[in-house]
């Protein structure tokens, strides 16, 4: 949460990890059918998309997970060229002038190498797009982009790519159940 303390209230940041101002509550609720909605969605999963504090703690939590996908993708991406892109290499300058047995052994360690890297990494990740809090945030977060989208088309003055961000596979159930991380409490007493 050292993180969230940090950064200044009515500023979050996007995917690219540049700081954007967020958009009041009142600009959105100032077009009818951006209100209607957010007070349509907000009932559907338990979350005030017109209170600025609750949405500011969502895009929050929204970059925090985004940040931790980003890190699995580069894990996964660099073992992945390693052993794929770099295995041509290898096997122009080494295998192809080896025994066929060594070439057979080489191509079985180098897939069994790519398979289980893939699959411990899927695993990993796989915890977190399970995670029914983390889903109900992207859910959140999906529901409030197309609020602001509401609101942008019926006048109100909101930036094109706000809230710069792009969509979430795992983001169209909603689980009532799951627990939701509190807002840090030096936020809520403010």
């Amino acid at each position: 949460m050292g993180d969230y303390q940090a950064l200044e209230f009515g500023k979050f940041v996007d995917d690219q990890g540049t700081a954007h101002d967020m958009v009041p509550s009142s600009v959105i609720a100032a077009v009818p059918a951006a209100k209607a909605a957010a007070e349509r969605f907000g009932g559907e999963v338990r979350f005030d998309f017109l209170d600025d504090r609750a949405v500011h703690w969502m895009l929050f939590q929204r970059r925090e997970e985004t940040g931790k996908a980003g890190l699995q993708g580069c894990l996964f991406a660099i073992p992945v060229f390693i052993l794929g892109v770099g295995a041509w290499p290898f096997w122009d300058l080494v295998a192809s002038q080896k025994s066929q047995q060594f070439q057979i052994t080489f191509i079985i360690v180098d897939a069994l190498l790519l398979s289980t890297i893939s699959a411990l990494l899927f695993l990993w990740r796989l915890r977190d797009l399970r995670d029914e809090t983390l889903r109900n945030t992207r859910c959140r977060a999906r529901l409030y982009r197309k609020i602001a989208g509401i609101a942008r088309r019926g006048g109100a003055d909101i930036p094109r790519l706000y809230p710069y961000y792009g969509m979430y596979a795992t983001s169209r159930k909603f689980f009532p159940e799951a627990p939701d991380r509190p807002i840090p409490e030096k936020d809520q007493a403010q």
